[in-house]
């Protein structure tokens, strides 16, 4: 298996981080495309040969706009920092419903010294997440199965931090349930830290594919409870 992404990619998103404007980009753009835009495709390729053994309705999209490699441009608009460019790479695969519904995807982000993958769905529009909390209420033994079991919390840790979840639990669900702070959650993801010498090795993919597997589990809960397919 080739190796993908190198300390060359690393090395200019650094450098980016430091030299965030358009002049620095400009004169810096064939580096992006040579370290991180052309390897992250190819990647997404080879990925996307080995998604089925994850779920046959997951896609990596080759495109290199509009595809499962993300934008390096920042949305600025509603934001204090004005910085132009994402100091992150992220790639994503959605669910082949994502586009009319909200569903679990799965993502990878590099990022120097931050590098994570994560499955889930990142806070979907409140109707949405009433169906997966009401799922987790009705079957605390599924839930616990595929999200609390030693097999995914060895590698996973859900999104958890107090601003992913509601003040109180929604007065129709049950607060005495086993696990009574998931019905409170608002974020439906886990993730687990990536270290950049397992990024730049060539056994990346089928490391990756691994890794996805041991939340197959979780990612199907969600995706029974928003009615898409597994």
């Amino acid at each position: 298996m080739p190796r993908y992404f190198t300390p060359a990619a690393f090395q200019f998103l650094k450098e980016l981080e430091e030299n965030n404007d358009k002049m620095w980009w400009e004169a810096n753009r064939d580096r992006y495309v040579e370290t991180i835009r052309e390897p992250a495709l190819d990647f997404i390729v080879d990925f996307g040969e080995r998604l089925t053994v994850i779920s046959p309705h997951f896609r990596a999209d080759t495109r290199p706009n509009g595809g499962s490699l993300m934008r390096p441009y920042r949305d600025v608009r509603f934001s204090g920092d004005k910085t132009p460019y994402k100091t992150n790479v992220g790639i994503q695969f959605r669910h082949e419903r994502g586009k009319d519904a909200h569903a679990p995807g799965f993502y990878v982000h590099l990022q120097p010294g931050q590098n994570f993958a994560g499955v889930g769905l990142w806070s979907p529009e409140t109707a949405v997440a009433r169906q997966i909390r009401q799922a987790i209420n009705d079957d605390p033994h599924g839930w616990r199965a595929s999200a609390h079991s030693e097999d995914f919390t060895d590698t996973w840790a859900l999104g958890a931090d107090d601003g992913d979840r509601l003040k109180r639990i929604p007065r129709e669900l049950d607060a005495r349930h086993p696990f009574a702070d998931d019905l409170r959650l608002k974020r439906f993801t886990a993730g687990t830290r990536l270290t950049q010498k397992t990024v730049t090795s060539t056994g990346f993919v089928d490391d990756l594919i691994a890794l996805f597997a041991t939340a197959k589990p979780y990612a199907r809960f969600l995706c029974d409870a928003v009615g898409v397919p597994f």
